[in-house]
């Protein structure tokens, strides 16, 4: 579904990203896992075409999309929640939710309702303010509104950052949702190891911008762990 080969990126002179190759395979949920500052968000906007990197190739099913801008890579089919979620604060969730459809030009299909089955609290509050909810919530809406582009694969950079542990459950339950249905395959970078393996299949980890580990996440073992995840 999504490879990368031998991606390198410096910035101002530093190496960023050393050599990095990861697959992705469909109907799988990818962890990329490392501590901080170890080139994982950069990899994912290497992903997405939010940085250019200096040799190296990105593929989608199939097709080479290293020399496509990052609007052009969505529409080939990357859905894309970043750190922070980027959500629009002053909008309404309906509104957030109606944003994603219309810059895709994707239409509705039923696909509004789909999202909001996943995440129910949603319907809830379709009419409140973005800014207002909970950082569980708005975690959810940034989550929808990347499912209503209709991805191929859904690209996630620490999604339960500062969220509380029951909401931490219900998007761990979504994502294997989501993955059982065969649609979309999902790429996460996260350090919350106890959710890793509840949700992962394969695992990779980085180290110094290359990847030092990988392999199905049944055989993260804690040598790996204590070596290049603990602090």
């Amino acid at each position: 579904m999504l490879q990368l080969t031998n991606i390198n990126v410096s910035y101002d002179g530093s190496k960023i990203l050393r050599g990095v190759s990861l697959n992705v395979p469909a109907q799988s949920l990818v962890c990329l896992m490392g501590r901080n500052g170890v080139g994982k968000t950069t990899t994912l906007k290497s992903i997405v075409g939010l940085v250019r990197p200096e040799s190296g190739t990105v593929r989608l099913a199939d097709q080479d999309i290293s020399g496509l801008k990052s609007d052009q890579r969505a529409r080939e089919g990357i859905g894309y929640v970043p750190q922070g979620r980027d959500i629009f604060p002053h909008l309404t969730v309906w509104e957030n939710l109606k944003i994603g459809l219309v810059v895709h030009g994707a239409k509705a299909n039923g696909q509004v309702d789909r999202v909001l089955e996943l995440f129910p609290i949603l319907k809830e509050f379709l009419q409140r303010k973005g800014g207002v909810l909970s950082g569980g919530q708005q975690q959810q809406l940034a989550i929808a509104r990347a499912l209503l582009t209709d991805p191929k694969i859904l690209i996630l950079d620490e999604p339960t950052e500062g969220i509380q542990p029951n909401i931490i459950d219900l998007i761990g339950d979504t994502l294997l949702k989501i993955k059982k249905e065969g649609r979309i395959s999902i790429l996460l970078v996260e350090q919350y190891l106890d959710f890793c393996l509840a949700v992962g299949d394969i695992f990779f980890i980085m180290d110094r911008g290359a990847v030092v580990a990988e392999g199905p996440i049944a055989h993260l073992n804690d040598e790996m762990v204590k070596k290049h995840l603990t602090v």
